[in-house]
């Protein structure tokens, strides 16, 4: 069984400032445990001895960028699935696209956004509703699908196409077949459902490098503002509002709310969605 080398609060207090002041993400008091539970395993494989030695090479190194991706990834849980919350999904190809595509019908142009898409299930299922509920009409329109994260190891698994069965668990047969090649328990997605989805690495706190993506129709930002405070989450959702079409829609994770946040969006009246429409 692994060994848990202890943290100190002082040392508790200077991690999570720096995964703050990088990511946005907070940890609480009560979450001291998880940073040492997963860090420590990382400090062995380094042969440092504790955390200050490890916390100077996150800071001062010559890699520590990298470092500090390394550690993201193991203090975050990238938990994922394709056509996950069925609510949601139907609320977005029933009435949002509808909606949108009635909207832009003189430039056919639709742009969407999956932000901290993780390993690329989220931008992929969108594609796979797009390609089914427009059929033939598909090939006249530039579809644009932009899906982002802070970690470009997740992103690079997301560009393969290539999942394992538990991403899958919850994908209707007749979809299954259609659009997934199966090798084993692996399953690799199809070549044009990837075509339509373009991933690029982004920290959601950096708002000036998010702008030079443009203005999209419609947002999907889901069980990632649960780890930010108050002002990340304010400063995220202003950064949404104004990348937000005038009609677009912002859609947020079941565990998450816009309210006491102070910005433009009014909640569509459709159980279970948490979809917000731009006012």
């Amino acid at each position: 069984m692994p060994t848990t080398i202890s943290m100190t609060d002082a040392q508790f207090n200077k991690l999570r400032k720096i995964i703050y002041d990088r990511s946005g993400i907070h940890f609480q008091d009560t979450k001291k445990y998880v940073l040492e539970s997963r860090l420590s395993r990382r400090i062995e494989e380094l042969e440092f001895d504790t955390f200050d030695q490890y916390l100077m090479f996150l800071t001062a190194g010559p890699y520590q960028v990298d470092e500090f991706q390394e550690m993201f990834n193991r203090i975050t849980i990238n938990e994922t699935s394709f056509f996950r919350n069925e609510p949601q999904l139907r609320t977005f190809e029933e009435r949002v696209l509808p909606e949108l595509m009635e909207a832009r019908k003189s430039t056919k142009t639709l742009r969407i956004w999956s932000a901290a898409c993780s390993s690329g299930e989220e931008p992929y299922t969108l594609a796979m509703q797009l390609h089914r509920s427009m059929g033939v009409r598909l090939s006249d329109w530039r579809i644009e699908i932009l899906g982002t994260d802070i970690s470009e190891k997740v992103l690079n698994m997301a560009r393969t196409g290539k999942y394992h069965n538990y991403s899958v668990r919850g994908v209707n047969p007749g979809v299954l077949n259609r659009y997934f090649k199966q090798d084993g328990s692996n399953y690799q997605l199809d070549p044009d459902i990837m075509s339509m989805v373009h991933f690029e690495k982004l920290n959601l706190k950096d708002v000036f490098a998010a702008r030079r993506f443009g203005t999209f129709d419609m947002i999907m930002c889901r069980n990632v503002m649960i780890y930010f405070d108050d002002d990340m989450k304010k400063s995220v959702v202003k950064m949404f509002h104004n990348q937000l079409a005038n009609d677009g829609t912002l859609f947020i994770g079941h565990s998450e709310t816009l309210r006491s946040l102070d910005v433009a969006f009014t909640q569509l009246d459709i159980p279970q969605a948490f979809a917000y429409r731009k006012s």
